[in-house]
């Protein structure tokens, strides 16, 4: 999973400075679920499930309190009601709600159907998806009657107790204008109706279902064909016009991998958000091992968006290999109503972020520069986390405080992990191995269907790779010392340096240039902070109303839109603002002026190790 905290969530802080028929015989060996999206009633989906056959007197029916990837409890279940059972003849059989997910059914052996309806996810959030109980938004599930349905299977799909190994038949009606966007084969010809098979329940839950009215791309990297599907509101953006991006870094990517993946196909779904308030908030991707379900704002600029496809694809891309091929015990018979969580988030999450971010100086896409900033930019948000919590404790008791608050750093520290162990087997081998041959070599003693005991993998990496690396996980991963990351660069001739760099225009760290007033929603300068040179170039003062910026006018609809279009301004670019000064309207022209932030940064500074840092940075 990927989360981004897009600038919005900032801009906060400016207020306040066919259905299944109802008699019929159960199944022996088949859960059969149909899923009407034609019938939407009150914004909500009817469900009807047929069960296998059931031996017991009484069964329970759930759905997810938690999925694999999303490292949070989220109670898919309580978005659904009117949960209902019927026997052979229609008759209703009694039901008890247990919890927020579950359901117990009595007479069970008598039960040839359940019908329940689902409210989607996207209609209740209010925030960004952090620090507050909103779904995640590529987890979540999106009801829009006849323009877009997002399936994230778990949010509509529940599963019989002890029965998560009977194969699915699921059956997707829809309106003949939208199309199923999905990894999965669709045995069913109908244009109305889709027919998915899974082998069990994990499997379906693994595969998300995008409909909407056709807009995709399909190409073939290396022998895996890749489906980009789009669905974008006011049809701003198009599948073809983010491919070429995408297809360059997906193949940077599998070059990158070698022979680590064998999945023959890949969908990556994008949903475009609206940002009203009954749509999607939270930004960034889910990982599946065939597909990423991406959540971004529709008022991005192209530039920008390429820019976060890129962070959030290509991080979700390199779960192929961990966890999806390489996990512990936990996540292969993982409970999604009684979750235990694995020790090794920094794996799961980190080396794979690291990957996200190797294989673009790897394979050329940036340069040494650009790199090495990134990793000064985690080092320094890592700093803002607790840096002596054990990370292993962290992972294990990450659904609970204050264990939770610490989970965005596995982005951070856990990729800085990756890269301190990757430099340690690069210099023990002379340059000759590093991370992802330690990566392959597990993917070829554990794999998708044998995982490994989460208590004895640091015991593997060490036999696979040098003691020096089994000392830094017990001292810097499972123990609490903070990580020398100076020291473990100096080994491939890399040492800190400072350089400077363009800053936010209308943001000093969290603190904005700019307010709102809530009742006229005009934008203004504030009066209480000290102004960039941004404004003083233009000669902005406290108390302006910011009107227009080159014909666009803007006000708190669409604060998001200047927000996130200044970050794509360039030095000495044309500028022209219609104002509000004193009440009266005038216009300003003159040229951008960025402000300039003194960062923290690395460069190589030792010539005789540019052959370690060659083969770490190229290998």
């Amino acid at each position: 999973m990927k989360k981004i905290v897009y600038t919005l969530a900032l801009a906060i802080a400016f207020l306040s400075c066919k259905t299944g028929s109802t008699s019929g015989t159960a199944k022996t060996n088949t859960v059969d679920v149909n899923i009407n999206l034609i019938d939407v009633k009150e914004d909500k989906v009817l469900v009807t499930v047929i069960p296998p056959k059931i031996k017991t007197d009484e069964i329970i029916y759930s759905i997810p309190k938690t999925v694999p990837g999303t490292y949070s409890t989220d109670n898919y279940g309580k978005y659904s009601d009117d949960f209902k059972a019927f026997d052979a003849k229609g008759n209703v059989l009694a039901v008890k709600r247990i919890d927020d997910n579950s359901w117990s059914v009595a007479n069970a052996k008598t039960l040839a159907k359940i019908t329940y309806l689902v409210g989607d996810t996207f209609d209740t959030e209010k925030g960004t998806g952090f620090g507050n109980d909103d779904v995640f938004s590529p987890a979540g599930t999106n009801i829009d009657a006849g323009k877009n349905f997002m399936l994230n299977t778990h949010g509509f799909v529940g599963y019989f107790q002890d029965k998560l190994d009977v194969p699915y038949k699921v059956t997707v009606t829809h309106p003949e204008t939208l199309w199923g966007a999905t990894s999965m084969n669709d045995d069913d010809a109908s244009n109305t109706s889709d027919v998915f098979v899974t082998p069990r329940y994990a499997v379906l839950v693994e595969n998300p279902i995008m409909y909407s009215k056709p807009d995709y791309t399909t190409f073939n990297v290396n022998g895996m064909d890749i489906l980009i599907a789009v669905y974008s509101p006011t049809g701003k953006f198009t599948a073809e016009s983010i491919t070429p991006e995408m297809k360059t870094m997906m193949t940077a990517q599998k070059n990158f991998l070698g022979k680590v993946n064998a999945t023959k196909k890949y969908t990556v779904l994008l949903y475009l958000s609206s940002m009203a308030k009954d749509d999607a908030h939270g930004f960034g991707a889910l990982e599946h091992p065939t597909a990423t379900t991406v959540v971004l704002p529709e008022s991005m600029p192209k530039e920008k968006l390429v820019e976060s496809m890129k962070d959030v694809v290509s991080h979700e891309f390199f779960h192929i290999v961990t966890p999806l091929t390489i996990h512990s015990k936990e996540i292969q018979y993982f409970d999604y109503n009684a979750p235990k969580m694995s020790e090794h988030l920094w794996m799961y999450e980190g080396v794979t972020e690291y990957f996200a971010n190797l294989f673009q100086i790897n394979q050329g896409l940036i340069d040494e520069a650009e790199f090495y900033t990134r990793i000064a930019d985690k080092i320094e948000q890592a700093k803002g986390l607790n840096d002596t919590m054990s990370f292993t404790t962290m992972s294990k008791n990450v659904l609970e405080q204050p264990y939770k608050d610490q989970y965005l750093n596995v982005y951070q520290k856990g990729a800085l992990i990756g890269m301190c162990i990757d430099i340690i087997i690069r210099e023990k081998s002379n340059g000759e191995r590093g991370i992802l041959d330690l990566m392959h070599k597990l993917s070829e003693e554990y794999g998708v269907e044998k995982p490994f005991n989460d208590n004895e993998l640091f015991d593997e990496i060490t036999k696979l790779t040098y003691p020096e690396v089994g000392e830094f996980l017990k001292t810097h991963v499972a123990g609490t010392t903070p990580i020398p990351y100076d020291t473990y660069l100096a080994k491939v001739g890399v040492s800190i340096a400072s350089e400077k760099a363009p800053g936010s225009i209308f943001l000093k760290g969290q603190v904005p240039y700019i307010a709102v007033d809530q009742k006229t929603k005009e934008i203004s300068v504030r009066p209480d902070i000290e102004l960039n040179p941004f404004f003083t170039n233009l000669n902005l003062k406290a108390g302006d109303v910011i009107l227009s910026i080159n014909n666009k006018p803007y006000s708190l609809a669409n604060i998001y839109d200047l927000i996130s279009e200044s970050e794509i301004w360039k030095e000495n670019d044309a500028v022209t603002l219609q104002i509000k000064r004193a009440g009266k309207e005038q216009t300003i022209k003159g040229t951008i002026k960025l402000p300039y932030d003194e960062k923290e940064t690395f460069k190589a500074t030792d010539a005789s190790k540019d052959k370690l840092k060659n083969a770490w940075l190229k290998g």
